[in-house]
């Protein structure tokens, strides 16, 4: 077992992994930025190093200082987490170089499939449903107009290095497909510096539902079932279920052993997820697989009492898993709260935390790294903390939902939760009627007792 791990990243996932890592015994590594100078993971870790200013360029993304602070505390694994460097093959490559294990997919898996076009491409040979599309990169615009007419109109052309929405476009007719086109590759290159594009048909308004799997390092994999994640703002999630209201013990079923099929075909390391896109006739296709922790997953955690980050760092030491698929006993959701303005276009609201209360009780879990004091900064993600309720039905889950973000309140920014409160009031969410489509036509009361 690992003496040491480095976390590589910041905010509530470090904080979720610090805590794992001291209840295995395994000391650890804070790194941060100066803007992170006073964020708990740098207060809890056993040790911290400084590795840049606020740019996560400079920082987070600065691999060489990061390995350095592996070396100079004899660190003997990194933990990514999420985000930042965690689904980075040439980061999982340079561990492996200077014998750090890198606690994640290794650097071929992550070529495979963190590159979406060759992640389609994989998944083909493996035999598992795919969305038609376009046979890995597109070679120019075009060539992009040819393919849009052979697979026909609604198509969504994506950033094959993407990630959050950022250069994906949904095109519906062949006049808006050229500026669309450009603009999309523009965003990839900027956010990515990578501007490949690769195209799929648009499956109108669909679910979103992944499964979470785990595999270790000798070619065996389980998934660990499903999670609902179909409601999103731009391609963002901002709330996830699970189970899924949509799910049919068939369909969970075809979707388990398609997933298993996945990570096996590729022999995965480690936990993962592999996400569908699932349409009103209950088809599903492989849309990605994220080789990494997703920021979701506490609500497969709840349902099934499966500590996903432990099993993460058992599996990157050696251990074999059991190969037992596990099906949800509960239902949990979760609520995303940012330091966002809902009321005002989500617009970011960093700044400092005057006041704090953070909501419990039974079936009440909150993943968070704020304090009142603690002052956000406006270099990185918005979201400051996880609320996850946990009940024997959907129905109980949503009333502890209503009741946590009714204690839950956060003075000195603006949050989501007047979002989430009314979400939980929304008739078509409550019926668990809804697809990825849901926020267009979502308006917020503005006069809504927040």
């Amino acid at each position: 077992m690992f003496k040491k791990i480095l976390i590589a990243n910041r905010g509530e996932i470090a904080m979720r992994i610090l805590r794992t890592c001291k209840e295995m015994g395994i000391k650890t590594v804070a790194v941060y930025s100066t803007a992170d100078k006073d964020s708990l993971h740098v207060r809890f870790a056993d040790e911290a190093v400084c590795i840049g200013p606020p740019m996560s360029k400079d920082s987070y993304l600065k691999i060489s200082s990061i390995i350095a602070a592996a070396e100079i505390t004899n660190a003997d694994a990194i933990h990514p987490g999420y985000g930042f460097l965690s689904e980075n093959s040439n980061f999982s490559r340079i561990c492996q170089e200077n014998g750090i294990k890198f606690i994640g997919a290794t650097p071929d898996q992550i070529d495979r499939m963190g590159d979406k076009a060759n992640a389609k491409a994989t998944m083909k040979e493996a035999g598992v449903p795919c969305v038609p599309g376009s046979e890995g990169l597109i070679d120019g615009y075009e060539r992009a107009a040819v393919l849009a007419e052979e697979v026909g109109y609604p198509v969504m052309i994506k950033a094959t290095a993407g990630g959050g929405g950022k250069g994906m476009r949904a095109v519906w007719k062949a006049e808006d497909l050229h500026e669309l086109w450009d603009s999309a590759v523009q965003e990839a290159t900027a956010a990515f510096g990578n501007g490949g594009m690769y195209m799929e048909k648009l499956i109108v308004e669909p679910r979103h539902i992944e499964i979470q799997i785990a595999g270790d390092q000798y070619g065996k994999a389980c998934h660990l079932s499903e999670r609902d994640c179909s409601i999103q703002r731009r391609n963002q999630k901002l709330t996830e279920e699970t189970p899924s209201p949509f799910m049919t013990d068939q369909l969970r079923k075809d979707m388990g052993e398609a997933a298993v099929k996945a990570a096996e075909y590729i022999g995965y390391e480690g936990v993962g997820t592999i996400e569908f896109l699932v349409d009103k006739n209950r088809r599903f296709y492989f849309m990605e697989m994220n080789t990494r922790i997703q920021v979701e997953h506490p609500i497969t955690e709840q349902v099934i009492d499966y500590d996903l980050i432990r099993e993460q760092i058992l599996l990157a030491a050696g251990v074999p898993i059991s190969g037992a698929n596990h099906y949800p006993k509960l239902h949990s959701i979760e609520c995303r709260i940012n330091a966002e303005d809902p009321l005002n276009d989500f617009r970011p609201s960093p700044g400092k935390i005057t006041g704090l209360n953070i909501p419990g009780g039974h079936g009440i879990r909150v993943d968070t790294h704020v304090y009142s004091g603690y002052t956000i900064p406006s270099n990185y993600d918005s979201m400051i903390a996880k609320l996850i309720t946990t009940a024997q039905s959907r129905e109980e889950a949503i009333a502890k939902m209503k009741r946590a973000l009714e204690e839950f309140y956060v003075e000195g920014i603006k949050t989501t939760i007047p979002f989430h409160r009314q979400l939980m009031e929304n008739e078509d969410y409550i019926a668990g009627n809804y697809t990825t489509a849901f926020m267009d036509s979502f308006v917020m009361d503005k006069n809504f007792d927040n």
